[in-house]
């Protein structure tokens, strides 16, 4: 069995600040956490970009460049730039950080869902900044939307600047997605697959349903590398079982803001840290960032645009 890659999910686009004040939201803050969720194991690191005042999910190209030339300079971690980006966002929005920056490895969210944080409004009374609790209640009337049009215009833009996708896996269906675009000629195979689990509108986080998500992707496609994150309480279950099936594992402050039940995560770190000591126990060795790029087939750090 291959080493398994340790993702850290940085900051993403679903928490907001007013529910940990361990979140990174500024550039520097978005880096330091990169650089040591590394040094505690991790091989790869998923960046979204922030507003450094609001803490809102940006689209910004500098922003982005001013977090992600700061964890080059110090550390080698491979580098996951989202084509989700937040709510609202165009396609274009989306898919420049795959042309500007020509990364190794980026997100491509492998169809439409439901993609729901609405039910956390009622959790809290005040929130830090205003734009929070909209953002978070315009999801009970929103689809995020991947089209097979836009599924094919991501691809192309992917191919051209030769970064592998890391293709997100929300539900069975996106499964069919795939193996059509990859009969079409527009994916390339090997495929690495990211299944996501425990999204109000995506597939609910059981180990029943992350093996039926595992042999259906077999019976379409064949072989593949795997990774599995999930929502919230989640994490660190399903990622212990995507371990000890032979899969990767993400964890990170985009998918649990918590370390064990009612014990906050004070950073990616601690979580990179606890899932690297599990895969320990269960006698799996973790990837280093080198190792996960050939794992994975990536082109490498001196082929990347920042």
């Amino acid at each position: 069995m291959s080493k398994a890659i340790i993702t850290a999910a940085i900051t993403g686009g679903i928490h907001t600040p007013t529910m940990s004040p361990h979140l990174p939201v500024t550039p520097k803050e978005i880096a330091d956490e990169a650089v040591r969720a590394c040094e505690a194991g991790a091989a790869v690191a998923h960046i979204h970009a922030r507003d450094p005042e609001t803490g809102i999910p940006s689209p910004s190209m500098d922003l982005y460049r001013e977090a992600i030339t700061d964890i080059k300079a110090r550390c080698n971690i491979i580098l996951c730039l989202t084509t989700g980006g937040g709510m609202g966002m165009t396609t274009e929005q989306r898919v420049a950080v795959v042309s500007t920056f020509q990364p190794e490895l980026a997100s491509l969210n492998f169809g439409s869902l439901n993609f729901a944080l609405f039910p956390v409004v009622a959790k809290y009374k005040e929130w830090k900044f205003p734009w929070e609790a909209q953002y978070l209640s315009m999801t009970e009337d929103m689809i995020f939307p991947n089209t097979f049009k836009t599924l094919r215009e991501f691809c192309g833009y992917f191919n051209e600047n030769q970064t592998k996708p890391e293709i997100e896996i929300y539900d069975v269906g996106m499964i069919n997605n795939l193996a059509f675009m990859i009969h079409e000629g527009h994916i390339k195979t090997p495929v690495y697959l990211q299944f996501v689990m425990g999204i109000l509108g995506g597939i609910p986080a059981t180990i029943d349903n992350l093996m039926f998500l595992y042999r259906s992707a077999r019976d379409a496609i064949g072989d593949f590398q795997w990774s599995v994150c999930a929502a919230g309480r989640h994490q660190m279950r399903m990622c212990t079982m995507s371990l000890m099936m032979g899969g990767n594992a993400r964890v990170g402050l985009e998918d649990s803001l918590y370390l064990e039940k009612g014990r906050p995560a004070k950073s990616n770190a601690e979580q990179v840290e606890k899932i690297v000591r599990i895969a320990g126990e269960v006698g799996v060795e973790t990837a280093s960032p080198d190792e996960a790029r050939r794992i994975l087939g990536l082109k490498g750090l001196d082929k990347v645009k920042y």
